[in-house]
């Protein structure tokens, strides 16, 4: 159908419209004060007002553009707005560049080269000196100062490469718009009770209320945007029969006449539309009210999941680093040409909708071990990420600095209005209290019983707050006692730490609480990061090796527990233990630096081994039998937790010397060689036979990660009395049972004989 040209016009004006405030809305909650600008009296550069809130939000806009690059846009007094090029310099783009989480500027741009921005121009004459934290601490001519047009906006291009442990980048692409600017409405009683609503009437935000969308053309390919990015990775057919009877009793504004889209789309905004004209009447002639229905994910409907792909150290349900499967081992995808197309079939391959954002310079951690992909091309319509076109790439080609992530669009399912935070001194932290009903079905507020609270429970109700991750969970909140709610509602609260809410964990049926005052209430304390440590799997297998150790060297370990219990009947001085030993490299590759939960006026000074233990116990060494049995085992307090070493551009923060703070940097690691005290396990009375060595690293999850899944190491282990051999080391959930039948008929590396 041909429109007019004042009908294309007014079209992209309201399609323009809706991406720009959806992009504001993305960035700017509404509790936010609005800053008041002071503008500079003379032309002459001063230093450019601050704004009086949160740090100042950059992005980069503007097409055509890598991630990298583009032109620079502000928001400021609730508006975005761009740079003058006048006197703009590399130095200012090296500011500008920080900012935005990448490492330096390469360059900057003038003229527009990236399009002209609209409304604001907010800065002119900008004039940095190279160390300040933010563009708005240069001098300038101040906000909104300015005698250019936007055919002088000023463009960066940033060096591709992330500042290590930045936090969330500032980084917004334009094409990211709020799910809540479309919506189901269901129209059947019960189908309003329930959540996620995956069948309904398709309304549009419009004005101060919701319009609908004329279905003369609908096609499948509409239906599955739409589905997308509500968090449903699958579109079905509707029965538009009953809602044919039900539309024609009410009365329908019409918004949008007809919606073109291919498939492959993120969002309807996307999709070619055509809007109704203004006071035009609101039919839609041949057609009524566009309905789809969506097919939930397995986390909504009890399916499988994907066993190719999953997400790693994401914060909330449906984000994270993407990590793909190959020959039984994990690795990563690198971000060259990474796209919300690509993004879009991973997000549906793991049952969410389309993807929100395509995250690149591993904003959500760095991965370790392999990386499988590069440049991956998805048109958008490829049930696997396998599917699609990639290359196969050598470490030259990409690092893990360059893992690429995802935002998924996830439903809607209200979870965090069943819970609250009280008493806390921030929105991250307080006492838990859980929305729950009476025999009467009246709804109240009460808290959770702290007695069996731990990490795992903290973690869920984070998740369900929206709030990130669990620092801590505490079993006591005296401190936080600020609400008149006193009655505890649940009690044995036990969750696996995976769940999307508190109410899909085991708990009693009925509350039994020892401690019922309200101050041994639950509490939390949330964090929107985390660290994430993993074990250098291959060092293990490369260094491990059996040595028989005279009675008379272990004094100091038999002290500290790290000889098995028949030490204590030894003839000591005399004989000798039998110790499995091997190196340990544990690497931070989250996104906070671990640090021991214990401040260091209560860590335990150990005279014989002339140490500090921060942490009672940071790792678990375990020897298996075929029942997953211990035949022995050993365990390592953390007396050194600090950085050995760190990826280039890291500095190291933490050292053990003269009582030093204690902790990893994130994109570092601590390394506890072989020939140290206690980097053993006791095998002095293990017979010769097949067994699988364990390691696990914070085995009590004392201290908060973001994923605790990857905290553990299996080997396969033969032992012959005098040699060991060690066989498919991997990490966490990696390790098959399958592997393990295999050792038997493949022995793999031969180690170090008894020394």
């Amino acid at each position: 159908m041909e429109k007019s040209t004042s009908r294309q016009q007014f079209a992209f004006g309201l399609l323009f419209g809706l991406w720009l405030t959806c992009c504001v809305a993305q960035t700017t909650p509404s509790s936010r004060a609005t800053p008041t600008p002071t503008s500079a009296p003379t032309p002459s550069p001063s230093p450019s007002p601050k704004p009086v809130t949160d740090r100042l939000k950059v992005r980069l806009a503007g097409y055509p553009r890598k991630h990298n690059e583009g032109r620079v846009e502000l928001f400021y007094k609730g508006e975005w707005g761009t740079i003058c090029d006048d006197d703009f310099s590399i130095t200012n783009a090296n500011v500008l560049c920080r900012q935005l989480g990448f490492v330096a500027a390469t360059g900057w741009t003038h003229s527009a080269k990236y399009g002209k921005g609209q409304g604001k121009i907010w800065l002119d004459n900008v004039m940095c000196g190279g160390g300040e934290k933010s563009i708005e601490f240069c001098k300038s001519r101040g906000w909104g100062n300015s005698d250019c047009t936007h055919d002088e906006d000023a463009g960066v291009v940033c060096k591709d490469e992330r500042i290590p442990g930045f936090v969330d980048s500032n980084v917004i692409d334009v094409s990211i718009i709020l799910r809540e600017e479309v919506r189901l409405r269901p129209v059947v009683a019960m189908a309003k009770k329930r959540l996620p609503i995956s069948e309904g009437v398709v309304e549009v935000k419009y004005k101060d209320g919701w319009a609908q969308i004329c279905d003369v053309g609908w096609s499948i390919k509409n239906t599955r945007v739409v589905c997308g990015m509500l968090g449903f990775p699958h579109e079905k057919k509707v029965n538009k029969n009953f809602y044919k009877l039900y539309l024609e009793r009410q009365k329908n504004h019409f918004h949008i006449h007809s919606v073109a889209c291919s498939g492959t789309e993120v969002h309807l905004a996307a999709c070619p539309l055509e809007f109704s004209k203004p006071n035009a009447t609101s039919t839609c002639e041949g057609g009524m009210a566009a309905v789809v229905s969506c097919m939930p994910g397995p986390l909504f409907m009890q399916n499988m999941h994907s066993v190719n792909v999953r997400l790693k150290g994401g914060a909330k349900l449906g984000e994270g680093r993407v990590e793909v499967l190959k020959d039984n081992e994990w690795g990563t995808v690198c971000d060259d040409r990474w796209n919300l197309q690509s993004a879009s079939v991973v997000c549906r391959e793991l049952g969410f909708g389309s993807a929100k954002e395509a995250l690149t310079g591993a904003r959500m951690g760095q991965g370790m071990g392999p990386i499988y992909m590069n440049e991956v091309k998805c048109a958008g319509q490829e049930r696997s990420i396998w599917n699609c076109p990639f290359k196969n790439i050598t470490s030259e080609d990409c690092q893990h600095v360059e893992d690429a992530a995802v935002r998924c669009n996830v439903p809607y399912m209200g979870f965090e209005n069943s819970i609250r935070l009280t008493g806390g001194r921030t929105r991250y932290e307080g006492r838990v209290e859980v929305l729950g009903s009476d025999s009467n079905g009246t709804q109240s507020w009460g808290l959770i019983c702290g007695e069996s609270w731990s990490p795992k429970e903290a973690m869920v109700a984070c998740r369900q707050l929206g709030l990130g991750y669990a620092n801590q969970g505490l079993q006591e909140t005296w401190y936080w006692d600020s609400s008149n709610v006193t009655e505890m509602v649940m009690s044995g609260v036990k969750c696996t730490g995976t769940e999307m809410s508190l109410s899909q964990c085991q708990h009693h049926k009925t509350v039994s609480c020892q401690k019922s005052a309200a101050k041994f209430s639950a509490g939390v304390i949330c964090s929107d990061t985390a660290s994430d440590l993993v074990l250098n799997a291959p060092l293990v297998q490369q260094t491990v090796y059996i040595e028989d150790r005279p009675l008379h060297m272990l004094y100091c370990a038999a002290e500290e527990d790290c000889l098995s219990k028949s030490a204590a009947q030894a003839n000591w001085p005399y004989g000798h233990r039998r110790l499995l030993r091997f190196s340990s490299q544990i690497h931070n590759i989250g996104r906070a630096d671990f640090k021991p939960k214990a401040g260091r006026h209560s860590w335990v000074w150990h005279a014989c081994h002339g140490h500090y233990h921060s942490m009672d116990i940071f790792t678990h060494y375990d020897l298996l039998n075929a029942n997953g049995t211990k035949v022995a085992e050993g365990h390592k307090a953390s007396f050194c937790l600090e950085d050995t070493d760190c990826q280039e551009g890291v500095s190291k923060r933490y050292e053990c010397a003269n009582f030093g703070d204690q902790g990893i940097t994130v994109g570092c690691w601590d390394l506890y060689r072989h020939d140290i005290d206690c980097q053993w396990i006791d095998i002095t009375d293990v017979r010769p036979g097949n067994y699988i060595l364990q390691i696990v690293i914070n085995p009590n999850q004392e201290v908060a990660e973001s994923d605790f899944t990857n905290n553990g190491m299996k080997c396969n282990c033969k032992y012959d009395g005098h040699r060991i051999w060690l066989h498919n080391c991997h990490i966490g959930d990696a390790f098959s049972e399958e592997a393990e039948r295999r050792f038997d008929k493949y022995p793999g590396q031969l180690n170090n004989q008894v020394s």
